[in-house]
């Protein structure tokens, strides 16, 4: 955009195919209010040929993430595994090399919808970071963040904090996923130490299915988290963006049009339990 700014999503083959989380994604560009104009700012970054090639075939922008090719990065991976750990932190690095080049980025997981213009929502001066939540009390501290949505200003703070953060990587205390990670760099002072400005966004408006605001008159983007399989995310967030068609073409004032459960995902937990405990059952990134 003018002020630098792109948005950003890491897409594998699971993610890209027909009927996919980024046809869902793209769909919700075309109908949501505002967002329309918001395709031609979207960057993906593509962890396997095939992702990259139905980018390409889909007009977006792509960019092509060299791995070094011994591991198969196309498929679902089960959450927390070492290949879904792996994939987050490559999103990482991807992020903060964007920031170096002094670029601001939304970033998006491919399982989240938008249904309005988040930057309507968001503050565009004094705040370096603003990130969705899994737990929110709408005070400073004491919020659980969700790294499925944040955006993130370019300056020498951001820059410093993705570097303490990759770093932290391997921190026999931190053999997690990048959310765990950063989660427990803030609780250890990280936002302190560099006098970062955070702002933790309401799910009021920034929902997700662990803390969901079910209000169409409210919400700008929803996340398919607490979801186990790319099939139930899919389905799930395919009710929501039908109620919200439904809901566009009634008065707010009147509309009936009911949030819709997110049951597909609440079995999804119990179906990979039982699958867990005799095969090696591979669940979607979270």
């Amino acid at each position: 955009m003018e002020n630098k700014t792109l948005i950003i999503a890491v897409v594998n083959k699971a993610y890209t195919e027909e009927g996919s989380l980024l046809d869902l994604l793209l769909q919700s560009f075309q109908v949501g209010e505002g967002t329309q104009l918001l395709r031609n700012h979207l960057l993906l970054a593509a962890i396997d040929q095939t992702a990259f090639e139905q980018c390409s075939l889909k007009g977006l922008h792509c960019y092509k993430y060299m791995t070094d090719g011994h591991v198969d990065y196309s498929g679902e991976k089960i959450f927390m595994s070492r290949d879904y750990r792996d994939i987050t932190w490559m999103k990482n690095l991807f992020q903060a090399n964007v920031l170096r080049r002094g670029y601001n980025f939304i970033f998006t997981d491919m399982d989240v919808i938008w249904l309005r213009n988040p930057f309507e929502r968001l503050i565009h001066q004094g705040v370096d970071l603003q990130i969705s939540c899994d737990h929110y009390n709408g005070r400073p501290t004491g919020n659980y963040i969700n790294t499925g949505f944040y955006f993130v200003v370019s300056n020498n703070k951001t820059k410093s904090m993705f570097d303490k953060w990759y770093a932290a990587r391997n921190d026999h205390s931190f053999r997690f996923d990048d959310q765990v990670v950063l989660q427990r760099l803030i609780e250890k002072g990280l936002i302190q130490h560099l006098d970062l400005r955070v702002r933790f966004l309401n799910p009021l408006y920034f929902g997700g299915f662990c803390i969901s605001g079910t209000n169409y008159g409210k919400v700008v983007t929803m996340h398919a988290s607490c979801c186990q399989t790319i099939s139930a995310k899919i389905r799930d967030l395919r009710a929501i963006l039908d109620g919200w068609i439904k809901f566009k073409g009634q008065s707010n004032a009147t509309s009936t049009v009911q949030w819709p459960n997110h049951n597909n995902c609440i079995r999804s937990y119990s179906y990979n339990q039982t699958i867990l405990t005799t095969s090696n059952h591979t669940s979607s990134l979270n």
